[in-house]
């Protein structure tokens, strides 16, 4: 490792908000804890032909969007946190990052631009984080057992005795577990504590999920149990994969969340995927269908349905609503909801690889005039395509079908929706009419954002704007 004194100026940050600098000899720098417009030098870590790696050793000029961490546990130190990268700049300069990210992805990745840019979605920054996969260890040679995230670029688990993003009652948590998990016969045999919260009638409802390699003996489930009576969480084991995961006892208020705007209950199991922060979901979800501006008399299809976030709201307001989901167990989870929120005459479900579509799979499942689309970090490439050669190919599609007139898009990863994009407004025949930013994951360098796109009447496929070409030219 060596110390370079020279000083830098940074210049942006990257994806894993590293600022980024060119050094005297051309080479982009990447500096862990720099931000830009400062003035810093880095203590170099690793080289290579055309970059450099290193963190933060002097400042010489500061950023005014330099804050005070909010946790004790953060920064650039050993043994610091890893689950937040951000908390040093001022929360409104996060977003005004993020959404500058997407840009440049769907330009530099795209080539779309979008027509305009939304207003960005925001929300708590502190105490958010109603899910939380905390890693457990007991580390034998110190005589102690260390719950919560992974100390930065490590495997270790940092010892925290508190987390900010967690909700206070859960922050609080953090040290009983630990001598929880300490007293328990299986110690060394925990390796992960997952939390949920939902809402319940009485109030928040908090769901500890604890791992365990082989079976609880009497003694330690009824620790657990004291534990959840002093502290009011309820324990749910996980002997294996999530499907295996249930209720200590058979007994204890239900998990779920609410949308309010459309009157939807939402029951969830604390394994299943729901967003991590809750006031953003509810505000996502109310401009999500604002966009999609859904009429009475329409039909609209939710790809990437999941437990019918969107589809049970998109049931209040169009006349039906077809979800379709890769998981014919989470497809029946999806109509039981339905179901007890009085909607299941409006939304129906289907199971479906939604990563391997074709058009003729897109055809079959009948017109609809709107598309929400919310896949997971992998994009929705196969229906992006199909999409695109349908349009390409017109005569390939039944008679009386029709694409979507308007997608709303939200993603989770700004580089395939990026890509995703490209085709869409390239080979699909649509317009990016507006896309914003959505920071779901204050303090981190999780980029959540929304596009939308419009049909264009004028877009012609390629094939035919070449023989168009080829008939003027002759």
């Amino acid at each position: 490792m060596t110390v370079d004194k020279e000083w830098l100026r940074v210049e942006s940050l990257d994806l894993d908000a590293q600022g980024v600098a060119h050094n005297a000899e051309g080479k982009v720098v990447f500096i862990e804890g720099a931000l830009p417009g400062e003035q810093v030098q880095v203590q170099v870590s690793r080289r290579k032909n055309n970059w450099e790696q290193g963190v933060l050793e002097a400042l010489r000029r500061e950023s005014s969007q330099r804050v005070t961490p909010g946790c004790p546990h953060f920064g650039l130190h050993a043994g610091a946190c890893g689950g937040c990268k951000m908390q040093h700049l001022h929360p409104g300069a996060q977003i005004a990052i993020k959404q500058r990210v997407l840009e440049d992805n769907l330009w530099h990745l795209g080539k779309v631009k979008p027509e305009r840019m939304l207003r960005p979605v925001e929300g708590p920054t502190w105490g958010y984080r109603y899910r939380a996969r905390l890693s457990v260890r007991h580390v034998a040679k110190k005589g102690t057992v260390l719950v919560g995230f992974h100390e930065r670029k490590s495997r270790y688990v940092a010892d925290m005795q508190r987390c900010e993003v967690l909700p206070p009652h859960v922050s609080a948590l953090l040290m009983p577990l630990r001598a929880l998990i300490a007293s328990m016969e299986a110690r060394d045999r925990l390796p992960q504590i997952e939390v949920a919260i939902g809402e319940g009638p009485q109030g928040l409802v908090t769901a500890l999920v604890l791992r365990h390699l082989e079976p609880l003996s009497t003694a330690d489930a009824d620790r657990l149990r004291a534990f959840a009576a002093e502290h009011g969480v309820q324990w749910w084991l996980q002997p294996k994969g999530p499907d295996t995961v249930h209720l200590l006892d058979e007994s204890g208020p239900e998990l779920a969340y609410a949308l309010p705007e459309f009157g939807v209950v939402m029951p969830f199991k604390p394994t299943d995927f729901t967003q991590v922060n809750h006031h953003i979901n509810t505000v996502l979800v109310g401009r999500a269908l604002r966009l999609l501006d859904v009429q009475p008399g329409e039909r609209v299809i939710d790809w990437f349905c999941g437990l019918g976030n969107f589809t049970l709201p998109l049931a209040t307001q169009a006349r039906e609503v077809l979800g379709i989901e890769g998981s014919e167990a989470l497809v029946q989870r999806s109509r039981e909801n339905a179901l007890r929120n009085g909607l299941a005459h409006k939304a129906s479900f289907a199971a479906r690889n939604l990563f391997e579509l074709t058009p003729e799979d897109i055809v079959t499942y009948g017109p609809a005039r709107r598309w929400l689309v919310d896949p997971p970090r992998e994009g929705a490439f196969a229906l992006a395509k199909a999409l695109a050669d349908l349009h390409q190919s017109p005569q390939d599609a039944p008679q009386g079908w029709e694409p979507p007139q308007r997608i709303v898009y939200v993603s989770c990863n700004p580089a395939t929706l990026a890509r995703d994009a490209g085709l869409l407004v390239h080979q699909a025949g649509y317009r990016c009419t507006a896309a914003g930013a959505v920071n779901m994951f204050p303090h981190t360098a999780h980029v959540e954002s929304m596009a939308v796109f419009e049909r264009d009447p004028f877009a012609v496929p390629k094939a035919t704007e070449v023989d168009a070409g080829a008939a003027s030219s002759a």
